[in-house]
């Protein structure tokens, strides 16, 4: 899961008035290349991005009370009353903070072991959590609160497992507009699984490879609602690209340009917005062209890296993004894959 591609950034410092007052006469786009870290020292900012993409770095957003630490730091989700939840791999596996970054409570001890994939979903006036946990070999709904609706064992109906549970390694599902799921199998055996919106088995499709088709890793999973028809999209980690499939599992088409490990996925209007694990989170346009990197990582040897330590962590560059999602204001959480968790607050100030 480690490793990194080479890749560098310009890195200046402004003050907050300066970024602010460029963005109010519109010229921070013409001033600030794309994926500029606008790094700053003492109580000035730290902005990512630029143009209509530039973000501020929330110094201290979400910090825990004593008696709570986090494990590693695998999901984030915004629920409609704009409460940040942070799934992680410790006895308080799901976080729940204010926007502010005000801890409100935490729950979930039995899904610390493989705490993954973690998507929220609206069902009418109600709303579920999805959570993948590649330790226990299942997916669990829940409300938000924690309480369990099902859990659902490894698919019996795929040929390819020969009954082994242990082969299924769940990573992240992804939900359509009626109600059917997905689960990727990425550190299983690099299948795709497809349910209906009541948990019964429909098809699977896949397995490990590189051709059309297949995966390497299918570590995230969405759909993608941008175009004329609903399509799966896989973040094909291994292979380094994203796989789109119709919604019966059919090869479209790949996406191969200004990605390293694409982990996962989120959608605000005509965005796409990916968390990188070497050390960036990217904005694809509505025809997945890019619109900008943020955070990109200028330390080839800190990218992807799980045991890097705090004290070697950079304001305003990621090491090793696993989920991204934006709120309804279009500020961005992510939250990343190392030991002792790193959630971060990108304000959207562009």
């Amino acid at each position: 899961m480690s490793g990194s591609r080479g890749a560098s950034c310009d890195v200046r410092a402004i003050s907050r008035r300066a970024v602010l007052g460029r963005l109010g006469a519109g010229a921070l786009a013409a001033t600030l290349a794309p994926n500029l870290i606008v790094a700053g020292g003492g109580e000035k900012p730290v902005v990512v991005g630029g143009g209509d993409h530039a973000y501020e770095v929330v110094r201290g957003w979400g910090k825990l009370p004593d008696g709570v630490e986090y494990g590693n730091t695998h999901g984030v989700q915004v629920d409609s009353q704009g409460l940040v939840l942070v799934h992680n791999t410790s006895k308080d596996s799901v976080c729940i903070f204010d926007p502010d970054g005000k801890f409100i409570k935490s729950w979930g001890e039995a899904y610390a072991d493989g705490a993954h994939g973690f998507q929220l979903v609206r069902e009418g006036k109600d709303e579920f959590l999805y959570l993948a946990l590649t330790g226990q070999h299942i997916v669990v709904k829940t409300t938000l609160d924690g309480d369990v609706v099902w859990k659902l064992d490894f698919p019996r109906e795929c040929d390819a497992y020969e009954g082994k549970p242990d082969r299924y390694v769940p990573t992240n599902i992804a939900i359509a507009p009626k109600g059917d799921f997905y689960i990727a199998d990425g550190y299983g055996l690099s299948w795709v699984h497809q349910y209906d919106r009541n948990a019964k088995y429909i098809r699977s499709w896949g397995g490990a490879g590189k051709e059309p088709g297949k995966m390497n890793c299918p570590h995230g999973i969405w759909v993608d609602t941008r175009g004329p028809t609903p399509e799966v999209v896989v973040a094909d980690r291994s292979n380094v690209r994203l796989q789109y499939f119709s919604l019966d599992g059919k090869h479209l088409r790949f996406v191969v340009d200004e990605l390293r490990h694409p982990c996962h996925f989120d959608q605000r209007g005509g965005e796409l917005l990916i968390p990188d694990l070497h050390g960036r989170v990217t904005i694809f346009n509505k025809e997945n062209r890019l619109v900008t990197h943020l955070g990109d990582n200028a330390d080839p040897s800190r990218r992807g890296r799980n045991d890097l330590p705090p004290e070697q962590w950079v304001e305003g560059q990621f090491v090793a993004p696993h989920a991204a999602c934006w709120d309804r204001d279009g500020n961005i959480y992510v939250a990343e894959w190392v030991r002792v968790g790193r959630v971060t607050k990108l304000r959207k100030v562009g």
